[in-house]
């Protein structure tokens, strides 16, 4: 059975757990990062003729295994597994920068052995099989890697996180700079002179589907080595990364030493690089970056990455640089360089970000699109993206709609108020070269302005109806069943009650007319889809399938107003993260016929299906077994409730059930019980004459128990309720066991008809047409809300509610005279 994405990333994730304590993220990674490499490599490559990794005999996976329990473990890992890799791969100093040896990080003696050997256990799981978990075009060990580095970063704090560009961020700037599979080819360039851990480039890379050139520089040691292992294992073992200070010492040079250029440069360089001139003769620069433009300042290095940007571009190149927002507006030797840098026309485009997108700093960034093809342009484009964006931990991260929303409107350079403009050159002279978004963009939300007039007097003023003009654009005859004029102009009243106006939306033919549409449009793109899904099988690629599913979804529902395609795209990539990615790399590894397999779950102590859930097994073939639970199930809710009452009105610490209710403030049967054997012996013993009447004959237990107290009657009857409430436990567990039993049957007589069925239109389609549904009403109570809100607002004039107070403080005065306070 083929692991799941998710599965995957928790068991890698886990994996960290065994090195915390003895160091911080920033330091953990390279150990679980090595053995994550090890571990992929001996399964992909160890005994493979003439394959892109070398794995030496002695030196897989299996032969770390062997290491478990060994007093020398540390320096086996060392010496017998990693030395002999890196030998033979010429990766030394890339994956030998973690040592397993380190008795400070690791631990010493026992401490450290036990350490290792778990962690070893954890890749030792037969599940993490990398030589099967490649499916063509998905490389679902390459976006483990990201999804560690992801959470690496997030862990390792501000100063320490800078290793990892937000996938997200990544992905834009990949898909803004025109790389395509249609441009490019093997000879084709990528570089990225401040690479981290390499997912930047790799993004380009993946934009190109094709098998193109990378080269990165790295400053930091530890990161660099990161870097060549990222790229193995998104099969990219060619790629060449260097390590070194990119402005100080340039590595990817010409045969003249000159500078080498690239068809692509991308980069997320540390925002304002204080130490960035240290090595650097910026006067005398041998590779003639700054020539043409200026100096940047000393403390600065913003500038010197963007003109090493520049300067690394080929003729026709195009690149990308994460910038913080002051390049766009300081002035100096800043606005010297900016000047001169637009004037060129090298400035395609600019995208302002969400602020606290970055590990190592929350503010707000930018990203530079430059091109050098097209010189001769007379304006850029700018989006203000700022506002789009989810809360993730401490961390802002932008969303699958974002994403889309940033690429579609730049590459089709489509202005939108507030959000994106075509800025000419004149504009940019006249506002001095100044680039600050907001000069050129207005993201500012409407002020909701208070009308003094509708205050005094009362009615609504119309252009706050007029405001909502996207609605009555789709609900024509909505706004005249709402509204209608005032004996005043400019003002108008509300025909109906607050309490009405939901109802009066909901039953307006145009409302029920665009739902209609609307779902017309979900059933056009549904039905295609599904037939798509329904003969999808064994191979698929999952992401070119869900990329295909999601564009189409954006064509079918662009032009229609009120639903925002961007988010009924967003509900689609939402559903595919959670489910539906697992679901279609199940089918792409074994088929449909993973529909007949169930999985145990060791928590919930029940089984589930792989592909199906076991509640839509339920409702399709077994309603009546199911609808035969639902009264001993509410019954049983009955006498649970009644439980409840009698422990809420005598318990405590006082009342009558104090006996048996424990500090937790919990009761059990067996107290109950006990109590209740205590209370009839202490009546016969206390009290013996009343076991016989006046004739001296004995009294039944039936007469005695007549006679009880008021605790032993409560607790009499809170036992009663508890056998009641074991009986139809039991009752309700014999017969979830006789339907679990026909579930477990049923996933094995499956067909694959009904099993593509169930999965695609039962539950993968029914998701979908739910969450539209919510969108739906989500856009319809924005709506009522907002009329509720201005007829409150408005309701009651300012003179009326003068005349209230007054009368109420002419109350409050006689009140206090018959009292007898006096005042002046």
């Amino acid at each position: 059975m083929a692991i799941k994405k998710s599965e995957l990333y928790s068991s890698l994730w886990a994996s960290c757990d065994e090195l915390r304590g003895g160091m911080d993220a920033s330091q953990y990674k390279d150990y679980v990062l090595v053995m994550l490499f090890i571990k992929y490599i001996s399964d992909k490559y160890a005994d493979v003729p003439f394959a892109p990794i070398t794995v030496p005999k002695g030196s897989s996976f299996t032969d770390m295994v062997a290491l478990k329990g060994k007093p020398t473990i540390g320096d086996d890992i060392n010496k017998k597994i990693i030395a002999p890799i890196a030998k033979a791969n010429n990766l030394t100093g890339t994956i030998d920068v973690a040592d397993f040896n380190n008795s400070d990080k690791l631990g010493s003696g026992k401490d450290m052995v036990q350490k290792l050997s778990n962690l070893i256990a954890i890749f030792e799981n037969p599940e993490l099989d990398f030589s099967k978990n490649k499916i063509e075009g998905d490389d679902i060990l390459g976006d483990a890697y990201e999804y560690l580095m992801k959470h690496f970063a997030t862990e390792s704090g501000k100063s320490k996180g800078q290793f990892y560009t937000p996938a997200e961020v990544s992905r834009i700037m990949a898909k803004v700079i025109g790389i395509s599979p249609e441009n490019s080819k093997s000879e084709t360039t990528v570089y990225d002179p401040t690479c981290g851990s390499g997912s930047l480039l790799l993004k380009v890379a993946y934009e190109s589907e094709k098998s193109i050139s990378l080269y990165g520089q790295e400053m930091d040691v530890a990161t660099a080595a990161l870097a060549r292992m990222n790229m193995i294992l998104h099969n990219y073992p060619t790629a060449e990364i260097k390590q070194g200070n990119t402005l100080a010492n340039p590595l990817f040079l010409n045969d003249n030493s000159s500078l080498r250029t690239f068809d692509y440069v991308v980069a997320n360089p540390p925002f304002s690089y204080k130490s960035w001139s240290n090595g650097v003769d910026a006067v005398n620069d041998q590779h003639r970056r700054f020539q043409d433009y200026g100096i940047p300042p000393k403390k600065n290095g913003d500038y010197a990455f963007l003109l090493h940007l520049v300067r690394s571009l080929k003729d026709g190149g195009k690149g990308a640089i994460i910038m913080p927002h002051g390049v766009l507006f300081r002035g100096s030797s800043e606005a010297v360089i900016r000047e001169k840098l637009i004037r060129k026309g090298y400035i395609k485009g600019i995208i302002g970000l969400p602020p606290n997108l970055f590990y190592g700093t929350g503010i707000p960034a930018c990203i530079i699109i430059l091109d050098k093809q097209n010189i001769n342009r007379k304006s850029i484009f700018i989006i203000d993206a700022s506002k789009g964006f989810m809360k993730d931990g401490n961390k802002n991260r932008l969303r699958e709609q974002d994403i889309h929303k940033i690429v579609d409107i730049f590459n089709n350079q489509i202005e939108i108020e507030g959000y994106s403009a075509i800025v000419p050159f004149s504009k940019i002279e006249e506002n001095e070269f100044n680039l600050n978004i907001p000069r050129y963009i207005d993201n500012q939300k409407a002020e909701d302005i208070q009308d003094i007039e509708a205050h005094l007097l009362g009615d609504i003023p119309n252009f706050d109806i007029d405001a909502l003009n996207t609605y009555w654009e789709v609900y024509p005859t909505l706004k005249n069943e709402l509204f209608s004029r005032s004996k005043r102009k400019n003002y108008s009243k509300l025909k109906i009650s607050e309490d009405k106006i939901r109802e009066k939306i909901f039953s307006n033919p145009d409302f029920i007319a665009y739902n209609k549409k609307v779902n017309k449009v979900f059933s056009n793109w549904k039905n295609k889809s599904t037939e798509i899904l329904k003969n999808i099988d064994k191979g698929i690629r999952p992401k070119k399938l869900i990329h295909e599913l999601g564009e189409d979804l954006l064509a079918h529902f662009k032009g229609l107003n009120l639903i925002d395609k961007y988010d009924v795209y967003q509900y689609l990539l939402t559903y595919w993260v959670e489910t539906m990615q697992d679901d279609i790399y199940d089918i792409a590894e074994d088929g449909w016929k993973a529909g007949n397999e169930i999985e145990w779950d060791e928590k919930k102590k029940d089984f589930e299906g792989r592909l199906i859930p076991q509640k839509l097994i339920i409702e399709r073939y077994f309603p009546k077994e199911q609808k035969a639970l639902e009264e001993p199930e509410s019954t049983l809710e009955e006498y649970k409730s009644q439980l409840e009452e009698i422990a809420e009105e005598y318990g405590g610490e006082e009342g009558l059930l104090s006996e048996v209710t424990s500090d937790s403030g919990k009761i059990s049967k067996s107290s109950v019980l006990k109590r209740i054997k205590e209370l009839e012996e202490e009546k016969r013993e206390e009290y013996p004459l009343l076991a016989a009447d006046a004739s001296g004959k004995k009294k039944s237990d039936e007469e005695l128990m007549q006679e009880e107290t008021d605790e032993l009657s409560i607790l009499k009857k809170y036992s009663e309720i508890q056998d009641k409430i074991d009986l139809f436990n039991k009752k309700i567990k014999k017969l979830n066991e006789e339907l679990s039993e026909k579930v477990r049957k049923k996933y094995q007589e499956l067909k694959i008809e009904e099993i593509k069925d169930i999965v695609v239109e039962e539950k993968w389609m029914t998701r979908l047409y739910n969450d539209i549904q919510e969108e739906m009403r989500r856009i319809s109570q924005k709506l009522t809300q907002r009329i509720r809100e201005l007829s409150e607002r408005y309701e009651t004039p300012l003179p009326v509610l003068n005349k209230e107070v007054n009368e109420l403080e002419k109350k409050v005065f006689s009140h206090l005279r018959k009292m007898g306070f006096k005042w002046n």
